[in-house]
């Protein structure tokens, strides 16, 4: 799995719902143009953009919209976005072989950390690249496999 920014090198993503009900977080026009598979407990039909983004809602496990991602990929890669639960379902699960992490310079003085309620062996991670600007800066770790 990789975690790039909003699909720009990947064949699908794997998401889970923002908002109630479904309408996309980012109206008519989303910046995939790919399938996305959408973790959710509400059972719904495919949504389908003018851009090419289908949102495809799946109900069942993190591991049947992993599947329906890699069939709807192909030969590409599969990227997962969410919140903090669902990567940590991901991650725990053992899916994860890339983690991209965006920090920008804000303090929000609460939330759900994003690494705190693994319960696996410490996750071994590889920095792979580093790029700092003064509104973000972009870190990218390869997951090391546990032995």
């Amino acid at each position: 799995m990789r975690l790039p920014l909003w699909g720009d090198e990947c064949s699908t993503t794997t998401t889970d719902r923002g908002d109630d009900p479904f309408a996309g977080h980012w109206g008519d026009d989303p910046p995939f143009g790919i399938p996305v598979f959408v973790l959710t407990h509400h059972t719904r039909e495919p949504l389908e953009m003018d851009n090419g983004t289908t949102f495809h809602f799946v109900t069942s496990s993190i591991e049947r919209a992993l599947e329906r991602a890699k069939q709807a990929a192909g030969n590409g890669d599969v990227e997962i976005v969410g919140g903090t639960n669902v990567i940590q379902q991901f991650v725990e699960a053992g899916h994860v072989d890339e983690i991209q992490i965006h920090i920008s310079p804000v303090l929000l003085g609460g939330g759900i950390r994003l690494f705190d309620s693994l319960e696996s062996a410490p996750i071994d991670l590889n920095r792979t690249s580093a790029v700092a600007s003064p509104d973000v800066t972009h870190l990218r770790f390869e997951v090391i496999p546990q032995k």
